[in-house]
């Protein structure tokens, strides 16, 4: 099992900058892909990014594509989300998730909050 827990959520105005990090921990050998979702108030929960524990390889959704970017620490078994210009439409709660290697998200973190204000 992977245990994660995410942090760096707040309140920041409209574009401004705001980093997530996301710490796992237990069986951390066994990740293959790190990701960050979100869901905002009354909708689905959303794709953001993913990293590729080992080869770094990095994807984004397209309305965050420029704006954000994911990175990893191998060695602290952390991964950020580095938010700039932040819209008022990214307010959401933000989830880090992991991959063990069996081609699903199965461990999820608790979220944080991110409001964007206008």
């Amino acid at each position: 099992q992977v245990q994660l827990v995410e942090s760096g959520g707040g309140l920041v105005q409209a574009g401004g900058s705001l980093r997530l990090s996301c710490a796992a921990s237990g069986r951390t050998l066994s990740i293959y892909v790190m990701a960050w979702f979100r869901q905002a108030p009354g909708k689905e929960r959303e794709f953001v990014s993913f990293i590729t524990w080992s080869g770094g390889s990095t994807h984004y959704a397209g309305s965050v594509r420029g704006r954000f970017t994911i990175s990893r620490d191998n060695a602290k078994n952390t991964v950020s989300l580095q938010m700039k210009s932040l819209k008022p439409e990214d307010t959401a709660v933000y989830y880090c998730a992991a991959d063990i290697g069996t081609g699903r998200y199965d461990h999820w973190g608790q979220g944080t909050q991110v409001t964007v204000s206008s």
